[in-house]
C-alpha cells in the first residue's frame, strides 16, 4: 500500500473518531438529566413517561450495561429516524401481536437500527480491508456501507413477516387439537372458562398461550364474550377468528357450545385437506420439470446418438 493511501485511511479513521466523540457530547449534552439518572435508582418510582420512552433496568457492574447505558440514547434517535422514513407503525404493531413478540414498535425500530449497524460493520470492514489491499474506492465504500445498513434494517423487517407467518402456521395446526378438546370439555358438562382452563392446562404451543392470555383476561374480571372478541381482532389467522367469534356469540346468545365448536374444528380440517389437495396439484407441475428438462433429453441422447455414430462410419 503506498504512504499517500495508508496516510488516507488513517486520517479517515481519526476523522471518524473524532465525528464519534463530537456526536457523543451532543448526545449527551441533548439527553435529560431524568433519563440518565432514574434507571440507577431504584429506590424512586418509575412514571410512565420515562418507561414510555426508556426500557428501566436495575444496575448491573457489567461493561455491556454501561455500554448500553451509553448507547441508548443513540440508539432511540436513530430508531425514530427510522420510523420517520419507513413509517407504518400500525403495520408494524399488527405484525408483532401475529408473531407472539412482546415488545413496542420502537424496540422493534431500535433492533432494525442494530441489524443495520451490524451489516454497517460488516460491509465497512470487508471495505477496509479491500483499501489496503489497494482496491478501495471511497465513494464505493461509503454507497456500499449505507446499502448494507438499508439492508439490514429491511431484513429485520422480513424477519418479523416470516416470524408472524411462521406463527400462523403453527397456531392453524394446532387449532383443530384444541377446538376438539374443548368440545369434550364443554360436552362432558364445564362451562366455558372451566373448560378453557383445562385445555390450556394440559397444551403447550402458540394457540395456546393466546389462549391463556384470554384466560387471564377472564380472571380479572371481563366477561367471557369481550375477551374472546378481542382474540379475534388480534390474532392473524381468519380461522381462529372466526373460532374466537363463534365463542363470543354462542356464550351471548345461548347455542350449545359443544355444537360449534366441533363444526369450526372440521371446517378447518376440510381446509387443510383441501389445502393438501392444492398443493399436490402445484407439485405435480413441479415434477415434471425434471422429467422434461433431465430425464427426457438423456432418453432421446440414448436413442439417437447410435444413429448418428453409424451415419458418420459410414458416410465417406
Amino acid at each position: 500500500m503506498s504512504p499517500s493511501l495508508a496516510g488516507a485511511v488513517l486520517g479517515a479513521l481519526c476523522g471518524s473518531g473524532l465525528l464519534l466523540v463530537a456526536w457523543r457530547v451532543v448526545i449527551i449534552r441533548r439527553t435529560p438529566l431524568e433519563l440518565r439518572v432514574t434507571p440507577w435508582i431504584t429506590d424512586l418510582p418509575r412514571r410512565d413517561e420515562v418507561r414510555s420512552r426508556q426500557v428501566v433496568r436495575p444496575p448491573s457492574d457489567s461493561p455491556w450495561a454501561a455500554a448500553s447505558g451509553i448507547a441508548r440514547p443513540a440508539l432511540r434517535r436513530a430508531a425514530d429516524g427510522v420510523e420517520r422514513v419507513l413509517g407504518g407503525a400500525h403495520s408494524v404493531e399488527r405484525r408483532l401481536e401475529r408473531a407472539g413478540l412482546d415488545i413496542s414498535v420502537h424496540d422493534f425500530r431500535v433492533e432494525q437500527v442494530v441489524w443495520g449497524l451490524s451489516a454497517f460493520a460488516v460491509a465497512a470492514a470487508w471495505r477496509i480491508i479491500a483499501a489496503v489491499g489497494g482496491q478501495g474506492q471511497i465513494v464505493l465504500s461509503l454507497l456500499l456501507c449505507l446499502c448494507a445498513f438499508a439492508g439490514g434494517v429491511i431484513a429485520r423487517d422480513q424477519r418479523l413477516s416470516t416470524q408472524a407467518v411462521e406463527r400462523d402456521r403453527a397456531i392453524l395446526a394446532e387449532f383443530p387439537v384444541l377446538a376438539e378438546l374443548l368440545a369434550l370439555a364443554v360436552a362432558s358438562g364445564e362451562g366455558p372458562v372451566a373448560a378453557l382452563d383445562r385445555v390450556v392446562g394440559r397444551s403447550s404451543g402458540e394457540l395456546s398461550r393466546d389462549l391463556t392470555r384470554v384466560l387471564a383476561d377472564i380472571r380479572t374480571g371481563e366477561p367471557v364474550a369481550s375477551a374472546f372478541e378481542q382474540l379475534s381482532r388480534t390474532t392473524g389467522v381468519p380461522v381462529v377468528a372466526q373460532f374466537a367469534q363463534g365463542v363470543a356469540i354462542a356464550i351471548e346468545r345461548g347455542t350449545p357450545l359443544a355444537d360449534v365448536l366441533h363444526a369450526q374444528a372440521g371446517d378447518v380440517r376440510e381446509a387443510g385437506r383441501r389445502a393438501l389437495i392444492e398443493s399436490a396439484a402445484r407439485r405435480e407441475v413441479f415434477m415434471l420439470v425434471p422429467v422434461v428438462f433431465l430425464v427426457l433429453p438423456v432418453v432421446i441422447l440414448f436413442a439417437l446418438f447410435p444413429g448418428f455414430v453409424g451415419l458418420s462410419l459410414t458416410t465417406p
